[in-house]
Order: structure tokens, then C-alpha cells, then sequence
């Protein structure tokens, strides 16, 4: 059982040493996640107690609940916090993962938050790593915007490194998002969540506060009204890089646009004119615009028409 209250990135075990990345807040009963590693005597990674695993992908992981513990499946993966074994969470072995790692040690030391608002969550996180792993570091709460501001001058100081252009490509093209290059790389290049230490890559991703829970909750899956574009602007951008992120919008025919895929977090702030592409879901009389409806997100998107119009004016 859970001793402080679980939140998105942290991971999760169950008795069969199935690991599960925790991607919701509302875990009072269950924990809703999603499998990430099952032990596998010809898997490619090996944990500390020299136990094999192989990491899944999102098809494989609801085939395997499906198939093994049905009684685990939902809209994500629903565990009873009775049939947890271990948690893991990313502050807590914040400095584990440091001590064995140089390029994490290093982004510890450039960001330099406080103890408890920086983690690293993903295959580090559960010592299942290798050197040439991504650092995925987690920042809570307000935090996250000072970790941005220390990330973009510790490039300035040559700490740290931003993407090459190749990088960048590869991040693109691993996305695939259905939006040009050009308008991928504007928006990302101003978000200050990604860069290069030793080679490495990392990014840094939200999660909230113990202070902000249970904050807002997501809303229910609602009756499906179909597939539209919306314009609004943006009245709140706390949540932006949240996950699910969170645009709440002045007119646009929704109140709030929110994107289930990475790829558009932290793609507009307050104030600035959104356009986004998705479906209208009607829950408890409120209509939303969701953005990630499949895991491609095929035929969605967010863009901030203010940065893109800026952007061309300034011949970019």
C-alpha cells in the first residue's frame, strides 16, 4: 500500500513483478496506470536482484492485462492498491539514480532544485537502465517552471547541450505529428524541456505537486459528438505540461481543449490563440475538445496560431 499519495511517473509493482508507470492522480482505490516492463528470462534488461525483464509497448501492455489480469483492464490499467508490491517514486531515489549515473548527477546539479521536486522516473527510475538510456526527469509542481529557466541557462553555460538538429529530426520523426517541421520546431524550441548531457538525451516532464492534489479531475470519457477544429484563447496554462495537458478556452464552442499525447504539452500559454484539431466529448453537460484519441493521435493536433503568426512576421 501506498504510504504518501501515488502521482503520474511514478512506477508501480505487482506480485508477479509486472511494472506499471502511474499515469493518472486519482488512485484512491485503484491505480490507474500503464505496464511498462514484465519479466522475461530472455529479456534485454537486467534489475539490480539480477531478474530479466523486456519493456512493452502500448498494444502489447492491454494484451497482456487482457489476456493475464483482466481484472486490471479499464480506459488505462486499473490496480486495487491491495495488489501493489513496490513503489517507486522518482524523488525518493532521486539520488540512487544519481550516484550511478553522470549525466544525471550532472542535470541534478545544474538545475539545483530542492530535495522532493526532482525525480527521474522511467527505466532509471526502476534499475532498469543502460548508459546510453534516456534521462527522463520529473519536476513538480511550480517548480517545473524554474527548473525550465535554470535548463535554458545552463545551455548558455555550456553545462548541459541542446539538441542537434539530427535530434531534433529524430524527435519529429518518432512523433510523427501532424504538423509541418517547421511548426514542430517553433513550439519545441521554446518549451525548454529537452536537451543533451554526454550525449544523452533527457526531457523534463510535469507532474504535480502533493500541494495540488487532488486538484481538477479529469473528465469521465463522454458521449463522442464528433470530430471538429476549434479557435480560443487560452485562459489558464498551469497545466500544460500536465498529463493529460490542459487548456481551458475563452469561446471556441468548448471549455477546455486536453491532449493526451506528449507532443502537445506545453504547446500554448495564456493568453495566446489556440488551434486545435481532435474529437467533442459531452460529459455531465460540458462539452471538450480531446486531442490523442489513439496513441498516433492521427489526424489531431494543437498549434498556438499567436506564436505561428508571430513567427511569420518575423520571416521565420
Amino acid at each position: 500500500m501506498p504510504v504518501r499519495p501515488l502521482r503520474i511517473r511514478d512506477f508501480i509493482a505487482d506480485a508477479e513483478g509486472w511494472l506499471y508507470a502511474v499515469a493518472t492522480y486519482d488512485n484512491d482505490e485503484r491505480a490507474g496506470c500503464i505496464l511498462r516492463y514484465v519479466p522475461d528470462p530472455s529479456g534485454d534488461r537486467t534489475d539490480p536482484e539480477g531478474t530479466r525483464y523486456r519493456k512493452v509497448d502500448f498494444d502489447e501492455a492491454f494484451s497482456l492485462v487482457r489476456q493475464h489480469k483482466p481484472g486490471y483492464l479499464d480506459l488505462v490499467h486499473r490496480i486495487p492498491l491491495q495488489d501493489i508490491a513496490l513503489v517507486l517514486k522518482p524523488e525518493e531515489q532521486f539520488d540512487r539514480v544519481c550516484s550511478g549515473h553522470a549525466g544525471a548527477n550532472t542535470l541534478k546539479e545544474a538545475l539545483a532544485l530542492p530535495f522532493g521536486t526532482i525525480g527521474c522516473t522511467g527505466s532509471l527510475l526502476c534499475g532498469l537502465g543502460s548508459g546510453s538510456s534516456d534521462i527522463d526527469l520529473v519536476i513538480y509542481g511550480r517548480s517545473f517552471d524554474t527548473a525550465r529557466k535554470r535548463l535554458a541557462a545552463a545551455m548558455d553555460e555550456g553545462l548541459v547541450d541542446p539538441l542537434s538538429p539530427e535530434l531534433w529530426r529524430k524527435v519529429y520523426d518518432k512523433r510523427v505529428p501532424e504538423i509541418p517541421y517547421d511548426q514542430f520546431i517553433v513550439h519545441e524550441k521554446r518549451k525548454w524541456n529537452r536537451g543533451q548531457v554526454y550525449g544523452t538525451y533527457f526531457d523534463l516532464l510535469f507532474s504535480r505537486g502533493y500541494d495540488q492534489l487532488p486538484g481538477d479531475p479529469v473528465p469521465p470519457k463522454g458521449t463522442v459528438l464528433g470530430r471538429t477544429t476549434v479557435r480560443g484563447v487560452v485562459t489558464d496554462d498551469r497545466l500544460s505540461f500536465d498529463s493529460p495537458a490542459v487548456y481551458p478556452l475563452e469561446e471556441g464552442g468548448v471549455e477546455a481543449v486536453y491532449s493526451f499525447t506528449h507532443t502537445y504539452c506545453g504547446q500554448a500559454r495564456e493568453g495566446e490563440c489556440i488551434e486545435a484539431c481532435g474529437v467533442v466529448e459531452e460529459s455531465g453537460g460540458h462539452r471538450y475538445l480531446i486531442v490523442g484519441t489513439t496513441r498516433e493521435a492521427r489526424g489531431e493536433y494543437i498549434v498556438s496560431r499567436t506564436l505561428l503568426d508571430a513567427a511569420d512576421g518575423a520571416g521565420t
